[in-house]
């Protein structure tokens, strides 16, 4: 029974998902100044960031649920070294934005670790204890620890969401399902630059059954985190 208190059922797409919070992390992609604000990578690229805002207030009232219960919570970065040595040539000269990475802009160098620009928003600010991955990439365990911290603590299961959709987030969660990891996407926790990539990258996901993981919301997590205080004190 003790063992039981644990577990919460949370509705999601495919179907609904028994979750242990304990052996659960919550993952947060990219929620960084250079994606979400004017003057930072996203926008260097000609892309309207004001529709990553929409990801924030359901991103935050999960990570202060995460946060009350104890649960695993995981923050990731993109960017790269100063000396640009982990930026791969293809990367940072594709395309035809304003800005380039590495290039002076508004909040310091543009997807540079260590700038203003690369940090997270203040709404959603690391606390002491929470993990914070620096990636190079777009997905979270390439060039990472992030395998080897969720190991430690015997984590299999990942609430994740973030920027955008349909790239980092998306990539994490393939890396993590070949990883064996059951991936649990918040639909409401992230955004696009693109409303059609967003549903498009979330469709995905879910497609065939859960191919790539489940699709859940904010509303499910809390509802769900609620159901386990009142049995947890019941039970006292």
């Amino acid at each position: 029974m003790e063992d039981s208190l644990h577990i919460a059922t949370l509705t999601a797409e495919p179907g609904p998902i028994d979750v242990d919070w304990a052996t659960t992390a919550l993952l947060i992609i990219d929620m960084q100044r250079d994606f979400m604000e004017p003057g930072g990578f996203g926008e260097t690229l000609g892309n309207d960031v004001s529709q990553l805002a929409r990801a924030v207030a359901p991103i935050a009232a999960v990570l202060k649920a995460a946060r009350e219960t104890g649960m695993m919570v995981v923050h990731t970065r993109e960017g790269h070294l100063p000396d640009l040595s982990d930026a791969p040539k293809a990367k940072v000269e594709r395309g035809a934005p304003s800005l380039r990475i590495g290039d002076p802009g508004p909040m310091g160098r543009i997807l540079i670790r260590g700038e203003a620009g690369h940090d997270i928003i203040p709404a959603l600010y690391p606390v002491e204890g929470e993990i914070v991955i620096d990636k190079p990439g777009k997905g979270a365990f390439y060039a990472t620890t992030l395998g080897a911290d969720l190991k430690m603590r015997g984590i299999d299961t990942l609430l994740v969401c973030g920027v955008t959709t349909e790239v980092c987030v998306n990539t994490t969660v393939r890396e993590g399902n070949d990883r064996g990891y059951r991936c649990i996407v918040l639909a409401d926790g992230c955004a696009s630059y693109f409303p059609e990539f967003h549903e498009m990258g979330l469709k995905m996901i879910k497609a065939q059954g859960g191919i790539f993981g489940w699709v859940s919301n904010s509303a499910a997590v809390l509802e769900a985190v609620s159901k386990q205080d009142v049995l947890e004190t019941s039970s006292i």
